[in-house]
């Protein structure tokens, strides 16, 4: 059965965030509270992880578009291929914000997923929970939404009911606070021009 842990945002407590890091690199999966809705995310190292997270959500890592959640923007030239500058310049105005970016994955993501994967999406949160541990762990969480369109939406948004029906396939719950039910905006930056795949929190116009 999972743990369940209250942490605030305002201050996450640092021997809080060091349990939920022991959690990820013994290939715990976690459900955490970020800037838009829950997320379910693990080590990044952590192929087991990887294909439970598969597993509970019903989903082929092969096909599905997953994010990796960072503290800052330090990580990019490990997951990615070069930024333009007017990308970078977008995401640097967007992050940490309610935005997930499409970018060319580098070598290293089709190793983690046993895929031929081309686009990584790359989130930093505007909420210092899971941005805390990011920067404890050393480096990204492989993470996708939690929320189901089939599901009603207060149990993607209550901690308590997330934890409710998810305590047998997770290993930690954080209740960080009510969550979002509306997703990030995911901005497509791997073609000639920047598009908009998906309107969620971020609205477009603040990226320039």
């Amino acid at each position: 059965m999972a743990e369940f842990l209250k942490l605030y945002q305002e201050n996450p407590d640092p021997r809080r965030v060091q349990q939920i890091v022991e959690i990820l690199r013994s290939g715990g999966v976690i459900i955490y509270p970020t800037d838009t809705v829950y997320g379910i995310g693990c080590d990044i190292t952590q192929q087991k992880a990887v294909e439970k997270i598969c597993r509970i959500k019903g989903i082929n890592p092969k096909k599905h578009n997953f994010s990796i959640v960072c503290a800052d923007l330090r990580h990019l030239a490990l997951y990615t291929r070069v930024i333009p500058k007017s990308v970078f310049k977008l995401m640097k105005k967007g992050l940490p914000g309610p935005f997930t970016f499409i970018l060319e994955a580098s070598s290293q993501v089709p190793k983690i997923l046993h895929s031929s994967k081309k686009t990584v999406g790359i989130r930093v949160p505007d909420h210092k929970i899971p941005r805390a541990i990011v920067e404890e762990l050393g480096y990204p969480i492989l993470s996708t939404s939690l929320i189901n369109e089939e599901l009603a939406l207060e149990y993607s948004t209550n901690p308590e009911l997330i934890f409710e029906k998810y305590q047998h396939l997770v290993d930690l719950v954080i209740d960080g606070g009510p969550g979002s039910y509306v997703s990030s905006t995911v901005v497509d930056c791997t073609g000639d021009e920047v598009s908009c795949l998906r309107e969620g929190l971020g609205k477009m116009e603040d990226l320039y």
